[in-house]
């Protein structure tokens, strides 16, 4: 259940990134870097968490300024998440395993801090402006912060059970 205001929003935040956290402590480098089928690794998945934080972060912030907002970037659809994705993946190729889970360590404290500051008003008042969709701006948070972390520990878990 999602949810529906500042509190339990900063909690379930605060709770999925720990469980999180402390798995990414546990897969070593060279575990990390291995593509699966579908040519996708657990440090694609963790900098692909990071990038959506800052995506939700960018839309919010378009919305509140009057701006365009493109969901989910310029250029794409929902239906072209999988080339979105590939995309993404190739453009931080170059990236390395601990500057991964940097990255999604400082967004994730971007997330809070942004959660933080703004009013649970603000957070679950009404819809997010340019989202074009009944979602509120706390709702896309949750799904950009814990929805993800929780899909990333599911992913990273088979992963490691399927290697071993």
């Amino acid at each position: 259940m999602p949810a529906t205001s500042k509190d339990a929003l900063i909690e379930v935040t605060e709770k999925e990134f720990a469980k999180l956290d402390a798995l990414l402590k546990s897969v070593d480098a060279e575990r990390a870097l291995v593509k699966d089928e579908e040519d996708t690794s657990i440090k694609d998945v963790v900098a692909h968490r990071a990038h959506w934080i800052d995506l939700f972060i960018g839309w919010y912030t378009d919305g509140q300024a009057g701006k365009d907002v493109f969901f989910p970037a310029k250029g794409y659809k929902w239906n072209e998440l999988k080339r979105y994705n590939a995309d993404l993946r190739a453009k931080q190729a170059d990236l390395t395993w601990p500057a991964a889970c940097k990255r999604l360590r400082a967004r994730h404290k971007k997330l809070l801090a942004f959660m933080k500051a703004t009013s649970d008003k603000a957070l679950y008042g009404g819809p997010m402006i340019g989202a074009n969709n009944p979602w509120t701006p706390g709702r896309w948070a949750e799904a950009s912060g814990p929805s993800h972390y929780r899909s990333a520990v599911k992913y990273i878990r088979a992963r490691l059970k399927s290697a071993r």
